[in-house]
């Protein structure tokens, strides 16, 4: 078993990269696909993880490095589940994220609904060179709130999970770290690697 030594996390996103690379091992070289000059991908899966694999096989492709590669997004239930996996697209469409959180909470207030009721998605891909791959999900539960905190990135100022009183913008970044659906989905994902550090 070859060991792990360095990896391309296949994002372009800043906030997702240090996330991946702080729940990493730190002695792992941490590679950016804009290091490489690699664009991102097309992303046409229907479900987070068929685009989280679209991402890691890409990124994998054009690098021929260990790639790990995270889709993930903002399901809020009233909405049916949207913005979800166009979650960055709907940040696009509305000229950054933060007019997508006023477009978001304007339609939980249209909806009629006092549900706000939401959650955070992540799947994790790993990929090697030779094909392999292993994904795996977390999910954190929580509710739509007023725009709340600088921290984070995306839609944290507007999501707070379930017992806590902050949202993830509030949250000191190392709180948010430990808890997200990021780490949740890295914690599944290292208990299948960890021989390979």
């Amino acid at each position: 078993m070859k060991k792990i030594n360095q990896i391309l996390i296949g994002t372009h996103n800043k906030g997702k990269f240090k996330e991946i690379s702080d729940l990493l091992p730190k002695k792992i070289k941490k590679i950016s696909p804009v290091e490489l000059n690699i664009e991102s991908p097309i992303e046409n899966g229907s479900t987070f993880i068929e685009n989280s694999q679209i991402k890691a096989h890409f990124f994998c492709k054009k690098s021929n490095l260990l790639t790990l590669s995270d889709d993930s997004g903002l399901e809020v239930e009233c909405l049916n589940n949207e913005p979800g996996i166009y979650s960055s697209r709907l940040a696009d469409q509305y000229g950054g994220f933060y007019n997508a959180m006023i477009e978001i909470l304007k339609r939980v207030e249209e909806s009629g609904k006092k549900n706000t009721k939401a959650k955070f998605v992540s799947v994790l891909t790993i990929q090697w060179p030779d094909g392999k791959k292993i994904s795996e999900t977390g999910e954190i539960i929580g509710n739509i709130s007023k725009i709340r905190g600088n921290n984070g990135f995306g839609y944290d100022p507007i999501f707070m999970p379930i017992g806590f009183s902050q949202t993830f913008g509030e949250m000191n970044y190392k709180k948010k770290l430990m808890m997200d659906h990021r780490f949740l989905a890295y914690k599944k994902l290292e208990s299948k690697i960890k021989d390979y550090f």
